[in-house]
């Protein structure tokens, strides 16, 4: 064999390995899919985005996330089944949703237990959020690597101002199918109508029913002020929306692009803490210029608090963990053990 058969030889040996590795890379990238419960230019679509521009950058390119808004994969509940059996990458949702799975996540659930952005943080990313995540885990097989920030979730109904707990009495309101929430509203004596999130909108439009609560930028994205003209200032939930991953389908992932993927689901929950202080004003206030009247609870909610601590948290210590999980989360906040 001459020279110059030689050299071609390598060159086209070289061509073949090197299509080959393009290949195989090509083979391991993937597009996750990504369930989202809420309409677009709310909290979950904001830190979906957040998580898919940090997990391109984190991977150069080699994967990304494409998102289905508006529950197109499922209710929310649904894809957590999905996500724990691994016929689903990633879903974002409501806390709420995670907690029968996992009841134990129930803890940031309870009426009243976090009342500032502040508190959400400091639970979320610090020794008791780990706590979660390792249950969360161990329960439910699916892996929480992201949090975002909504908000209290806000009263809306169509019928009258509620500032009162005996204003509810003929105001028909869905929740979601969450026993916390649930017993929340009976102990402030009505019975609410539970609810799939899918349903909700229309519920509202047909006069089902009158009433829900979520945070102002989901009632803003979701377009409620076409349906609602109500709004009180309840402070009883700070809504908190993981970004959880199917467990087997991180085990899959190289350890490179498993840390890719937990820094872009931190890079996207520092990104939705931002994103809510610059959004809530504006958006409160963009829903009064709607029309939407909106009032606070009479005599600075202390009657909201006091029926719903007092029949509420006592019948969820042992579901969250024990009394003594409460009194850790309480000190964490830096407040009164019960």
């Amino acid at each position: 064999m001459n020279h110059k058969n030689k050299v071609a030889k390598v060159l086209s040996l070289s061509l073949c390995l090197a299509v080959s590795a393009a290949a195989a890379t090509m083979a391991q990238a993937k597009t996750f899919k990504v369930a989202v419960g809420d309409a677009a230019g709310g909290t979950q679509h904001e830190l979906g985005k957040k998580f898919n521009e940090v997990l391109q950058e984190k991977t150069g390119g080699k994967h990304d996330a494409k998102l289905f808004l508006n529950g197109q994969l499922g209710s929310e509940q649904d894809t957590v089944n999905d996500a724990s059996i691994g016929t689903l990458d990633f879903s974002i949702l409501a806390i709420n949703n995670v907690t029968p799975f996992s009841p134990s996540v129930g803890v940031l659930t309870l009426p009243y237990m976090i009342q500032s952005l502040d508190d959400a943080i400091t639970l979320t990313q610090g020794e008791v959020g780990q706590q979660l995540v390792e249950n969360t885990l161990r329960d439910a097989g699916v892996r929480i690597i992201g949090w975002a920030y909504s908000g209290f979730r806000v009263l809306t109904n169509s019928k009258h101002a509620v500032t009162t707990p005996e204003d509810l009495s003929d105001v028909v309101v869905r929740v979601p199918k969450n026993a916390i929430m649930i017993d929340t509203y009976k102990a402030w004596g009505i019975n609410p109508t539970p609810m799939a999130w899918s349903e909700t909108f229309t519920a509202l439009q047909q006069g089902v029913v009158d009433g829900q609560d979520n945070p102002y930028i989901t009632v803003y994205a979701m377009k409620f002020d076409e349906v609602q003209n109500h709004v009180t200032n309840l402070r009883y939930l700070f809504s908190i929306e993981p970004l959880i991953v199917s467990e087997a389908v991180f085990q899959e992932q190289s350890p490179e692009d498993q840390q890719a993927i937990l820094e872009a689901g931190q890079a996207a929950t520092e990104h939705s803490a931002k994103w809510l202080v610059e959004q809530e004003a504006r958006i409160k206030q963009e829903l009064a210029e709607k029309g939407m009247q909106i009032a606070d609870p009479a005599n600075g909610e202390q009657e909201w608090i006091d029926l719903a601590t007092s029949k509420v948290w006592p019948k969820y210590f042992d579901s969250i963990g024990g009394k003594d999980v409460l009194n850790n989360v309480l000190k964490t906040l830096g407040r009164d053990e019960i």
